[in-house]
Formats: structure tokens, sequence, C-alpha cells
């Protein structure tokens, strides 16, 4: 039987964060940004906030399934708050602290529902992960000869 989605909210450091993120990329996780741009983007000494969202199956790789979609509330170097995903194993989130006190999921939870999305605040800066970003100038190349 797959674990109950719990209905809280736990806060990581940017280092925990990194390592949840590098977790995600090594089983494949779909919703995950790249550690990188997340080394890039993110205030070395804030505090981040996952709140599990959703159970995610996948019939065809068992050793994920079931894992849990996270809403994750980031911060940024600025101060600036914005909202992600990242996919958790149940056992990597059950293992983090619970700290803190039910006024204050409520305050991050109203700001998780305020945040912009991710892309939406990356876009605003040119911020967006390397691999998002369209390649715009390039002419389009016929499929055949035209002569």
């Amino acid at each position: 039987m797959a674990p109950t989605l719990p209905r809280t909210i736990r806060a990581v450091d940017t280092e925990q964060l990194l390592d949840l993120a590098r977790e995600a990329g090594a089983y494949g996780f779909s919703q995950r940004l790249p550690v990188d741009w997340l080394r890039d983007h993110l205030a070395p000494g804030a505090t981040h906030y996952l709140f599990p969202a959703l159970v995610h199956h996948l019939s065809h790789r068992p050793e994920a399934s079931p894992h849990w979609r996270c809403e994750l509330l980031l911060t940024a170097p600025s101060g600036e708050q914005f909202l992600s995903l990242l996919d958790v194993l149940p056992a990597t989130f059950s293992k983090l602290p619970e700290t803190l006190d039910a006024t204050f999921k409520t305050d991050i939870a109203s700001r998780m529902e305020r945040a912009p999305a991710q892309r939406e605040w990356a876009e605003e800066a040119g911020r967006l992960p390397k691999s998002t970003l369209k390649k715009c100038h390039e002419p389009e190349t016929p499929d055949g000869d035209m002569s």
C-alpha cells in the first residue's frame, strides 16, 4: 500500500534542496529544476518549503513509484519567492524534520498561492534554465531543396 500523502509543509535549506534535486535527477523524475540552475538562482542561506500536492505513480518504474509531487516555494538571493515543483520519494520526505508550527504553515501556504511560477519569475529577467530556452533567432531550414 502506498504511503498516505501528508498534509504538511517541510522546510529545507538550500543545500538540502540541492540534495533533493540530485536525488530526483538520479531517479529521472520529470518535475525538478537542474541543480546548477538552482545553485545559481537561490539564496545560499535561504529556507525553502515543500508541500506534497499529489501522489504520482509510474507503473513502468516500480523502484520510483509512488513518489510525491511537491509544490516548492523557493527563495532567490533578492528575497523574491517563486513556485516550482519537485518530485520526492515518500521515504525521503519523511526523513525531513517537522520544524514549522501551524501558524507558520498557514503563512507559507498563503505565500505559495500568491507566488509566481518559476517560469514566469525566470522569464522576467532572462533566468530560464538553459534546457528550456528556445532558439528564437535561428532561421528555419526547409525540409527539401527548393531549387
